[in-house]
């Protein structure tokens, strides 16, 4: 977490006294606590609750990582961050949990944790103030330290912010030198946002250290982060770690997204610290924290972090040697589109063996090689392998690559289908049958033959289908999943082997509807109904991606614009959709006029606007990090115009609406652009919101 609070800097100079400990080019020893000697695996409050932390949240918290069973899968520490204490610290210069968030102290919290069989960790910063303007640790380590071991703290969440300048390493290792005082075992994470070449000296100084900015709950902020972490393997081992920052699986990437994220994490043995509010998961997100074969691959205690045997063109292959002699395999596809991706024992770290097993850790199920390790992957997608070497064949299924190339899809027009079997195992198969299941209503006709006998190893079998949609569709976005399936005879039985690839389409935009996307997006509309499927990082400042289906010219002094939402996903808490104004809707981030009424999944209905005439949303009619009301659907937005002046409101039940806000727009045009939009507040993946009824007069 990293915020400026430049105004809070120059009083803080004169109430803190500053050591300087020289620094030596060569980083000490590591440090030998015997803390965290696999990676850290918990909670933190921040990503999903912010400053909204209490005493209630965490125990709530860790009553939920013992009923759900992540306790039993090795999650131990229910971790408070920032905003836990009060803005002064006492006479005596100690710091004061927040008696209104914590009635009991951090020292109740620790025993209500620790009477739960797992442990507690707290939240300061290497500076005078934290991120959110709390009192900072900076000249008062060891009586903060000596106050969280008296508390029974066990792990302490160490930022960067308000740092004054100081270097990362003197900072830090001035806290690391106060905990190991107190004589309590505190496993010491150092959140230095990667500054500094942390990574060169922070196992000298603490347990695990950040190798990123934050990140957030968005494709494109996850890979991001992998990116950064993936190329310091060498850094970590049993005792230090490097952290990419918390996992935000459950917090609105999509779930193959969610899966990823934690398979990347866990192959890079880092932190499995969770982001989101587990009281209230779904039974898929727990799921996914909860799977033990994955976790396993993360706590492995040869403490390897994964390195990359290959990348190139968003196809990537991670390898991590584990203590039994097995190597965790990883094949990641970054891209849009699903990608069959292969490597090879050999180039995974193996020796010589007469066959390899492959265990999937997200199927659950076990294959047989002789040597090649192959999947058809999803987009955004990982397959998660343990591969072991045998000295004996036949004792599992082949191995198999199967995919299906479907092209894009047009309601009522046919396209071939080609379905690819590609035998990796250790004898040939005794038959092999393509199959193509499609969606109840579209037809499906073989156009060759789809059943073959003897399948050698190394060698493949193909099949293509004539495939046509429906000609109407039952929405103006449609998602189906079209499934190719293997049916194999081996040695051992029959096997059923089966790939999805999900295909989306949309019916024709009408005029006066016009389409326009600075992301990703598909446009439908059938009559009155519009749906957007759209990606976006958010709508503020100078960040402006968004995707509108949108009327040119015609809003109007006077006019009223009203529309209802039926559905909208909630890709993150902030993700926006609703009504946009704008004198050119198609220059984002430069065009004037600008304002939306939006509803936000976990935030509400807000009105924003920009009220420079930069071009650039900058006003909001409620805090910052709130909007009006709950979210709904349906529910209905209506934004008035008079002059420049813009009234928003928002209604559940189409008669009785709510003030939300009111806007003045400088420069505004006499005659704009008007429309509905979606941003799903989340990089790289999109989200669909749907609308009906828009009415503007």
């Amino acid at each position: 977490m990293r915020t400026t609070w430049a105004a809070l800097v120059a009083a803080a100079l004169t109430t803190a006294t500053f050591v300087a400990v020289p620094l030596t080019a060569t980083p000490a020893a590591a440090l030998d606590n015997g803390l965290a000697l696999t990676p850290p695996m918990g909670w933190n409050d921040w990503n999903a609750f912010g400053c909204n932390v209490s005493e209630q949240l965490v125990e709530q918290t860790a009553d939920t990582i013992v009923s759900s069973g992540l306790k039993a899968a090795g999650y131990q520490y229910v971790n408070i961050d920032d905003c836990w204490l009060t803005h002064s610290r006492d006479a005596n210069g100690n710091l004061v949990p927040d008696p209104t968030k914590f009635p009991d102290g951090i020292k109740g919290v620790a025993d209500y944790v620790h009477a739960k069989g797992l442990k507690l960790g707290i939240y300061e910063t290497a500076g005078t103030y934290t991120c959110a303007g709390y009192p900072g640790s900076l000249g008062h380590e060891q009586q903060d330290a000596d106050s969280f071991a008296a508390w029974g703290v066990d792990y302490l969440k160490y930022d960067n912010c308000n740092n004054q300048g100081i270097p990362a390493e003197t900072r830090y290792k001035a806290m690391g030198d106060a905990l190991a005082k107190t004589g309590r075992p505190i496993v010491y994470s150092l959140c230095s946002w990667g500054e500094e070449n942390v990574a060169g000296w922070g196992g000298s100084v603490g347990n695990l250290w950040r190798t990123t900015g934050d990140i957030n709950a968005s494709y494109g902020s996850m890979l991001s982060n992998f990116h950064q972490n993936v190329v310091l393997a060498a850094g970590a081992k049993p005792g230090a770690w490097n952290d990419p920052d918390m996992l935000e699986v459950g917090n609105g990437m999509t779930p193959t997204e969610d899966r990823t994220e934690f398979s990347l994490w866990s192959e890079m043995a880092a932190p499995l610290i969770s982001g989101t509010d587990l009281r209230t998961a779904t039974p898929a997100t727990l799921a996914i924290y909860a799977n033990k074969e994955v976790v396993a691959v993360d706590q492995d205690p040869l403490g390897k972090q994964a390195t990359e045997v290959s990348a190139a063109n968003g196809l990537d292959v991670l390898a991590k040697p584990l203590a039994d002699g097995s190597v965790a395999v990883t094949l990641f596809n970054e891209n849009a589109a699903p990608a069959t991706i292969s490597t090879t024992a050999a180039a995974v770290g193996l020796g010589s063996a007469r066959a390899y097993t492959l265990r999937d850790l997200w199927a659950h199920s076990s294959t047989e090689t002789k040597g090649v390790i192959s999947a058809n992957v999803p987009a955004h997608g990982t397959v998660m392998y343990r591969v072991a070497g045998s000295s004996r064949t036949g004792q599992f299924p082949p191995q198999v690559s199967l995919a299906a190339d479907v092209p894009a899809q047009t309601a009522g027009q046919s396209t071939t289908v080609t379905e690819t079997f590609v035998n990796n195992g250790t004898a040939a198969t005794k038959s092999v049958k393509l199959e193509l299941h499609v969606p109840t209503g579209w037809s499906v006709k073989p156009l060759s033959g789809t059943t073959f006998g003897r399948v050698p190893v190394g060698h493949e079998a193909l099949a293509a289908f004539k495939v046509t949609p429906p000609a109407t569709l039952p929405a103006p976005i449609a998602s189906y999943d079209v499934a190719a399936e293997a049916v194999v005879g081996w040695s051992g039985g029959t096997e059923r082997i089966s790939t999805d690839d999900s295909v989306v389409m949309a019916s024709p935009v009408q005029a006066p509807w016009q389409s326009f996307t600075d992301t990703t997006a598909l446009f439908g509309q059938q009559g009155a109904n519009l749906g957007i499927s759209g990606a976006g990082d958010d709508l503020w400042g100078s960040t402006d991606q968004y995707s509108t289906l949108y009327q040119q010219g015609a809003e109007h002094d006077g006019s009223t614009t009203v529309v209802k939402i039926t559905a909208q996903a909630a890709t993150s808490d902030w993700a926006k959709a609703g009504i946009m104004v704008r004198d050119d809707i198609t220059k984002p981030a430069a065009s004037t006029g600008y304002a939306i009424l939006a509803e936000a999944p976990g935030k509400g209905y807000v009105l924003q606007w920009d009220s420079t005439g930069n071009g650039q949303l900058d006003s909001n009619s409620a805090p910052s990090n709130q909007g009006s009301g709950t979210a709904a659907y349906p529910s209905w937005l209506k934004l008035v115009r008079s002059g420049s002046t813009y009234t928003g409101y928002y209604s559940t039940d189409d008669s009785t609406w709510t003030l939300v806000g009111t806007a003045t727009l400088p420069g505004v045009t006499a005659t704009q652009d008007v429309g509905v939009f979606t941003s799903s507040h989340s990089a790289g993946t999109s989200g669909e919101a749907d609308f009906t009824g828009f009415t503007q007069n």
